[in-house]
Formats: structure tokens, sequence, C-alpha cells
């Protein structure tokens, strides 16, 4: 009989893949027992990762801390230097750090769900302070945050989605983002080109071999480069392809420089019409125009700072490669615009933009004017 019918016994069900988006582990030395990992998801169902590191005693203020895009939780934990988070707790406060939806402990900037900004003020940052809340209680709550992350927040302040907060830093950029001229050009030429052809950036070159697409970006961007790590070339060189600069080299141990894969992940180029919209607008600007969902967040957020309840401090290191002056422009506008917003610039003589919390001298150049901003407002 060459054919047979098929059985009547029902076959075993196929093994269920796991396809949940699993957070790679923070690296740092604290004692395991301290760093609570909790489960938590934004609205819209997207895994993210909410840390808190327990700091032994009950009553401390809160601060939450925010990385930038393609970073993680981790640029605040080094364990090759003396911290933020180490300075925090020492001085009398309760870190959390949120990974949200850009982090790149997670999935999303490589394959998964796509997003803007818009999901980043809307649904994350809502999300993880009212967990926090939730926790705490009315204890003072403080945010630190960076970059991109520091644009999201921006949005979240400005929609009145995060009110109450005690106080917010910011650093490299906040409400008034400014590029360089050519990396603002790079961004909008050389962008394009690549979104036709590839979805991110890489910035591991061991993980994308010699023969790959991606071959040419590491070829211009070691272009008089003074470092021969491919990694540090594609950040420090070039910023993803855009020309900027990520750090000020001479300031990161050779811990820090080594594992710079580590710390910074792949860039998704899918972002950047949302993030070009934001750069020639020279303000946060909300992606979604029709998409009622995301009515609460504001269209221009610079036109609704007036909804910021909390005092600000903005901090830029003078040798910032990627916004420049942004943060100074943005506090001459508040000034000018909101003249009852408690408002603070400062300029961090020698440092570039992610240098200012991987920096091997951070805790002390840094840390300590976000220290004494935040007991200020404790």
């Amino acid at each position: 009989m060459i054919f047979r019918t098929a059985s009547a016994t029902a076959r075993p069900a196929l093994r269920r893949v796991r396809t949940e988006p699993a957070l790679r582990p923070l690296r740092h030395r604290l004692d395991p027992a301290r760093v609570e990992d909790i489960p938590f998801r934004a609205p819209d169902g997207v895994r993210l990762g909410l840390t808190r590191v327990d700091p032994g005693e009950s009553g401390r203020p809160v601060v939450l801390l925010l990385h930038g895009h393609t970073a993680s939780a981790d640029m605040f934990l080094l364990p090759e230097t003396r911290n933020l988070v180490d300075s925090l707790l020492d001085d009398g406060y309760e870190p959390w750090l949120l990974d949200w939806r850009g982090s790149c402990r997670l999935p999303y900037n490589e394959t998964g769900q796509r997003y803007t900004y818009d999901d980043v003020a809307l649904h994350d940052i809502p999300a993880a302070v009212s967990r926090i809340r939730e926790r705490v209680g009315d204890r003072p709550l403080f945010v630190v945050a960076h970059c991109v992350g520091a644009l999201a927040l921006s949005l979240s302040l400005t929609a009145g989605l995060v009110p109450g907060l005690a106080g917010v830093v910011t650093q490299g950029v906040f409400l008034t983002p400014k590029l360089k001229g050519s990396t603002s050009l790079r961004m909008s030429l050389a962008g394009e080109l690549l979104r036709s052809r590839m979805d991110h950036i890489p910035v591991d070159f061991r993980k994308v071999g010699l023969r790959s697409r991606y071959t040419p970006l590491f070829a211009l961007a070691s272009r008089k480069a003074g470092c021969p790590d491919p990694t540090c070339q594609i950040l420090h060189n070039s910023a993803w392809g855009t020309g900027a600069s990520l750090f000020v080299h001479e300031n990161l141990t050779e811990a820090t420089h080594d594992r710079l894969a580590e710390l910074l992940g792949p860039a998704p180029l899918w972002i950047l019409p949302h993030l070009r919209r934001i750069e020639l607008a020279r303000t946060v600007v909300r992606w979604h125009d029709t998409d009622h969902r995301y009515r609460a967040l504001p269209a221009n957020a610079l036109d609704a700072a007036g909804r910021i309840d909390a005092p600000l401090l903005l901090l830029s290191g003078s040798e910032n490669g990627l916004w420049g002056d942004s943060q100074r422009l943005c506090h001459d506008v508040l000034a000018h615009r909101q003249p009852g917003l408690d408002v603070r610039y400062t300029e961090i003589p020698g440092y570039g933009h992610l240098d200012a919390f991987l920096g091997r001298g951070a805790a002390l150049d840094v840390f300590g004017h976000i220290l004494e901003f935040l007991g200020e407002r404790r």
C-alpha cells in the first residue's frame, strides 16, 4: 500500500516556542539581593525593564534614571568605576532604573514592534512613574534623564502625565534639540539612503563580520580615527554614521571602552523620521498627528512648557559633539518664555555627551551637580 490514510490518533501539540523578549542581565557589583527586577509592561503590552536598588532602609527620596536611545540601565551601574547609582545610594536616595523600549537590553531596536518617541512618552515613562508611586507613596520622586530619554520625558511632562515630581535633571538635551549642520545634513541624506537598504546600524563589528552590508559604514567611520577599535570608531568618530561624537575618548577607562558594544546597541533607522522632525522643529514634537490614541501628548512640547511643574537642571558637557549647545539654548528660551519656571543650566568643562555618566571622573566632575540639585529639593 503506497498511500496511508491519516491516523485517527491526534498528534501531540507542537511545543510552544517562547518569544517573550528577555532582558539581558544587568552588570554591577552590588549584592544581587539588593537589586530587584520588577516584572513590567507598558500599557500597550510591550515588555520593559524596571529595576529597584534596595538602599537598605526605608523612607528615602526616590530617583528614577532614564537612559538614552540604544543605551540601557547599565550606563548608571558601571562596575569598573564609581557610578551614579553608587553616588545616589551614598547620598541617601533610592534608585530606580527604567529600561524603556529603546534599551539595548531589549530586542526592539533590531526586531519586534516598531515605535516612535510618542510611545515612550505616552506609555513607558508614565507607567514606570505610576508603578514607582504605588511602591513609594508620597515620598519625593526625582528623575534624571539622558539624551533621548530626556526628549521623551519632555513630552510626558508637558502632557501632564508625570505630575508632582520633586525635580528633573536632563543631560545633553531637553526641549530644544539642535544638531550641528553637518550632522543634521547627514541624518537627512544618508539616513534616507540607508533606510531603503537596512533597518538598523550595528555597533559591534565582530557580530556582523567583514563581508556584510554594514562593512562600508564601519570603513567610513574609521577614516581619520585615532582608535583602532571599530566599535569606538562608529560611536566616537561617527555616532552611527552622523559624523558626530558621543564622548571625549580620554575620559573613558579602558574597561568601559572595551564594553562599548555592550553599553550601546544598534541604532534603528526607522526612528529617523521622528527624530528628524524633532530636530527641524528645534523642539520635541509629536509624531502621531492624526492618531487619536496620542492626543494626550502636546503637538509641540515647547509651546506646552507651562505645564512643567518641577524644577529643572539642564546639564551638558562643554564638548558635546552631538547636541552642541542645545541645553544652553533651552535655558535661555525657557527663561524668556517661562520666567516663573525654576530652571538652571550647568556646563561641565572637558566632557562630551555620554562620558558625563560613563567617564572615569564623572563622580567628581558631574554627579556632584546632580546631588546638589536634588539635595536642595528633597
